[in-house]
């Protein structure tokens, strides 16, 4: 199979380890690393920081990783061992920090004025399902949201300002994917790899060889790998010039909660950003269809080093979304079509994603969930979505998603002496079907490979409904 074309996804790839007495402040959790280096030329023995191991069999996963990677059979087997002590799987009893900090009294009021009140907001009419309880979601903050029209149906702390882990690579992405074609090639420089974070989540990028735009774009979704972010900043001008323009971008889609500091999500002072924002990004985002093929990829193949005669071998990556690509301990979630998963030291578990039932198109966003179990993010967002679909008919929005700066200008940003304006305009939005995002239409992505596992991918435009059907491509081509 070719460099970036999409395989059936066959259970858990390897997905790394955690060691919890090397673990550092500030690094990835989310995702296996690579390397934990902040150089351009790590040890390839030195793993610190990534995700934590799904079962006995990481073991034997890792060894042929480490193998494959060139890694001492040794150390990879020492390193999983320690991983299979310190998972959380194995901890005892999940519970939630009795220290868990308090929301601020006052948040943004973009998108209506219950949004920026803290707690739950929502409001069922008669017969509307309940809303599960805060023992069952735990997340400090989590929204969900009609995709299409941007009606919020529920939300708890929506514009509490956190660390978003990786999910800030959906403001990365949109800022940066519409400008490089996916099939111009670029060779890694060392500097294009310098300044990563210890712990990074990484896919695999090496040193002086060449990578299709598309290779990059595949690593950034499918394995958060930081190595693809800092490349593609290198070539869009360099990571404080990507940062400025994520800043910028932020700023057109009236995300007011987020202040850049990274362009991967890198626990870094002063990087937040909110549910809310995280919402705006990944709705923006779907409106690119490479957007949308890459965050709906499951599983791909990745360019690898040059072996005998100067051929490029290729290796396998899974997409960590687990809603999408599903664990030995969840199925993919049905319907599911992106976006993106993170988790940090400061972050705790974030996750963004999207899903169809029917007509209906439902964004959800969850930030640090307090219960501390496996994959605890994904399947606290799981219960939302299924919430959402029942009840998306029988609540009356609390508020919504608003559109970019350009074509919005009903932002609900209320002050004293507008609130009454904006009020009207919050309601004029909310009353209508319309808004950024326009008309979603449900596609086959890669060829039925995401049917498989029950994820349906969208088609969107901001002002015209595409056909009933859209045939996929494969992600190779």
């Amino acid at each position: 199979m070719g460099s970036g074309s999409i395989r059936r996804a066959a259970g858990a790839l390897f997905r790394g380890v955690l060691s919890a007495s090397r673990e550092k402040p500030g690094t990835f959790t989310d995702v296996p690393t690579t390397s934990c280096a902040s150089t351009a030329s790590p040890d390839p023995t030195d793993l610190t920081a990534a995700a934590a191991p799904t079962a006995p069999a990481v073991l034997s996963a890792t060894a042929g990783h480490a193998a494959r990677s060139g890694f001492r059979l040794r150390t990879a087997a020492a390193l999983a061992v320690s991983g299979l002590v310190a998972s959380p799987l194995l901890a005892g009893t999940a519970y939630a920090d009795p220290k868990a900090p308090a929301p601020p009294a006052k948040m943004s009021q973009i998108g209506g004025d219950r949004l920026g009140a803290p707690g739950v907001q929502v409001a069922p009419k008669p017969g509307a399902p309940k809303l599960p309880g805060p023992d069952t979601l735990t997340a400090r903050s989590w929204i969900v949201s009609d995709a299409e029209t941007g009606k919020v149906l529920a939300a708890k702390n929506p514009h509490w300002r956190l660390a978003p882990a990786s999910t800030l690579k959906m403001l990365f992405a949109d800022t940066v994917l519409p400008k490089f074609p996916k099939n111009q090639k670029h060779t890694v420089k060392p500097a294009d790899l310098a300044g990563m974070g210890i712990g990074s989540s990484l896919v695999g990028i090496k040193e002086n060889l060449s990578y299709t735009v598309h290779d990059l774009w595949l690593g950034v979704f499918l394995r958060s790998g930081n190595d693809a972010v800092h490349t593609l900043s290198s070539m869009n001008g360099g990571t404080k010039a990507t940062v400025a323009q994520m800043q910028q971008r932020a700023k057109e889609l009236n995300a007011t909660d987020t202040h850049v500091v990274t362009p991967d999500g890198y626990d870094a002072p002063g990087q937040v950003s909110s549910a809310y924002d995280l919402s705006l990004f990944a709705r923006a985002g779907l409106q690119n269809a490479d957007f949308r093929e890459y965050c709906s990829t499951a599983s791909a193949q990745f360019p690898g080093d040059k072996g005998k005669g100067g051929k490029r071998a290729s290796f396998g990556i899974q997409n960590t979304n687990r809603l999408l690509s599903g664990d030995f301990d969840m199925k993919p979630y049905p319907g599911i079509a992106g976006v993106k998963n993170g988790s940090t030291t400061n972050a705790g578990s974030t996750f963004t994603g999207v899903a169809q039932r029917g007509d209906r198109k439902l964004l959800v966003t969850v930030m640090h969930p307090e219960k501390r179990e496996h994959n605890e993010g994904y399947r606290e967002a799981a219960k939302l979505l299924d919430w959402g679909f029942a009840a998306a008919d029988k609540v009356e929005p609390v508020g919504r998603l608003v559109g970019p700066r350009s074509e919005d200008d009903g932002t609900g940003a209320v002050g004293p002496k507008d609130k009454k304006g904006a009020q009207d305009n919050n309601q004029a939005s909310l009353d209508s079907s319309g808004g950024s995002g326009g008309a979603w239409t449900a596609v086959g992505v890669a060829g039925g490979t995401l049917a498989l596992l029950g994820a349906v991918a969208f088609a969107v435009h901001r002002r015209r409904p595409l056909p009933e059907r859209v045939r996929g491509r494969r992600a190779g081509k």
